[in-house]
């Protein structure tokens, strides 16, 4: 098994032009990066036959954006890689250009029929620093394979647990109530997966983590599904290797901060005790209130 390219360095020298080309290019690659969309859209649980307006957080070469087009939404994709965002410009390009000889082929008697852009967009933006779009842009998000990366820390500013937070609250903001946001990511150890849901949590997110073939070391699939309503269970459908429903997902939760315990400084003083201490603290030169019927007596409720 090769060694994860999180542990190579950052994202965007990971991704070069080579290794851009290179993944854009595999037939398995692309394979797989459709059934984790298709699954994500599903999750979504979308409006059927209404376009919805969709962020594509880590979106690579595009591969992705293809998908959500095909299923009519409209996104913008953001990720670190510039080799990878040229590939999916060059990508976008070439739908435009299909789309106007389409339409030019199609309306040759119209002058006045207007082109149809490509309902994608792209941008060049690293997430561990916060998304950059207004309140409520979005009515959805999705994520595939990306968000394991701000777990990992490629320089000394870079604590994922801060840029965990940072990536959440935003994400929290940009995103109109009612919206939803699927994650596809793959944990390297228990411990990434906790963080993540817990960092999502923290900002006010509900939601689980769906896993899909829990029980395969190749096939398995984490997905952080994250909603506003605290007051439903996110019984998601996670499939098993024979296709089997149901298989595993953990609900996440906000996690409570324990007061911490205090304990008493020594033991209960006696009478005795207290007294002894008044009359050395005298011998001292030390002024000290004198003795009554309440020196030691213990007060009923505290202050």
């Amino acid at each position: 098994m090769g060694s994860r390219p999180e542990l190579t360095g950052s994202a965007a020298l990971f991704y070069n032009s080579k290794e851009a080309a290179k993944y854009d290019s595999s037939s398995r690659m692309i394979g797989i990066q459709r059934e984790i969309t298709e699954r994500a859209i599903e999750l979504l649980r979308l409006p059927e036959e209404k376009a919805a307006y969709i962020l594509d957080i880590g979106c690579g070469s595009g591969l992705s954006g293809k998908v959500l087009e095909e299923y009519g939404h409209f996104w913008v994709g953001c990720d670190v890689s510039r080799d990878m965002l040229t590939i999916a410009n060059d990508r976008i390009q070439r739908s435009n250009k299909k789309r106007e000889d389409t339409t030019m082929k199609d309306n040759d008697d119209d002058d006045d029929e207007d082109d149809y852009p490509s309902p994608g967009d792209l941008m060049h933006h690293d997430m561990g620093t916060g998304l950059p779009f207004r309140d409520a842009t979005f009515d959805a998000c999705i994520s595939i394979s990306a968000l394991q990366w701000l777990c990992y820390s490629n320089a000394k500013n870079q604590i994922p647990k801060k840029r965990l937070t940072r990536f959440f609250s935003s994400l929290y903001r940009i995103l109109r109530r009612g919206g939803r946001a699927v994650l596809q990511f793959y944990p390297e150890t228990a411990e990434q997966a906790v963080l993540i849901g817990e960092c999502a949590t923290r900002v006010g997110f509900a939601g689980g983590i769906v896993v899909d073939y829990p029980n395969s070391a190749k096939a398995k699939k984490h997905y952080l599904v994250l909603s506003f309503d605290r007051t439903t269970k996110h019984q998601q459908n996670a499939k098993g290797l024979d296709g089997s429903l149901g298989v595993r997902v953990e609900e996440i939760e906000r996690k409570k901060k324990a007061r911490p315990i205090r304990k008493k400084k020594g033991g209960i003083k006696t009478k005795e005790w207290i007294l002894k201490k008044k009359e050395t603290q005298r011998k001292r030169g030390k002024e000290v209130r004198p003795d009554s019927k309440y020196t030691a007596r213990r007060r009923p409720h505290k202050f």
